[in-house]
């Protein structure tokens, strides 16, 4: 399946790819924010997006026009997340390549996402949530019209082998079809 924006496509990501992938997600200023390692190679990469491709609703995030892809954006559904318990309901996460911070490109994407999971796919809410210290990850589900609803201290975060306080945001399907009529 491919979702398209104003200037972002949103697709699959290729295994031929993997390079490009590993380019991004080996900074470490942008997986270990998000609890996950800085990939270590390409190779690592590669094995990533065997994964990915394995995930329903998980794409890449893609420049228009060129389709280059600069990061990743999923609905994790139930069974995948550990915000969802109910079939109607998911969670959004994403990352994105550090020269592409300060666009708007990430809300851009989310926004469509978001979109998705309502129209399409039938959610009635979507989760989000970020770790202590993941400000531009807040800032991205403020603008796509997420609130606040806990804190929780002390969240493993299985992949960095830590402990780390917990924000979760939501927005339900009533709250973001009156957003889209203003």
């Amino acid at each position: 399946m491919e979702l398209e924006t104003k200037r972002l496509i949103l697709s699959p990501w290729n295994e031929s790819e993997a390079e490009l992938m590993y380019q991004y997600a080996k900074d470490p200023a942008i997986g270990p924010i998000a609890g996950w390692p800085a990939h270590q190679s390409a190779e690592e990469s590669l094995q990533i997006i065997r994964l990915f491709n394995t995930k329903d609703e998980l794409y890449a995030i893609r420049m228009k026009p060129d389709g280059i892809p600069i990061g990743t954006i999923q609905l994790k559904l139930a069974g995948d997340s550990d915000l969802v318990s109910a079939a109607d309901e998911c969670e959004l996460g994403y990352w994105l390549g550090k020269p592409y911070w300060g666009q708007g490109i990430m809300p851009e994407a989310a926004q469509e996402l978001l979109r998705h999971a309502f129209e399409d796919c039938g959610m009635s809410r979507v989760w989000c949530g970020h770790y202590e210290g993941n400000l531009k990850s807040r800032r991205v589900m403020e603008k796509c019209g997420m609130h606040f609803r806990w804190k929780s201290e002390g969240v493993d975060v299985p992949l960095m082998h830590e402990k780390r306080d917990g924000y979760v945001f939501c927005i339900e399907k009533e709250e973001w079809e009156s957003q889209k009529t203003k």
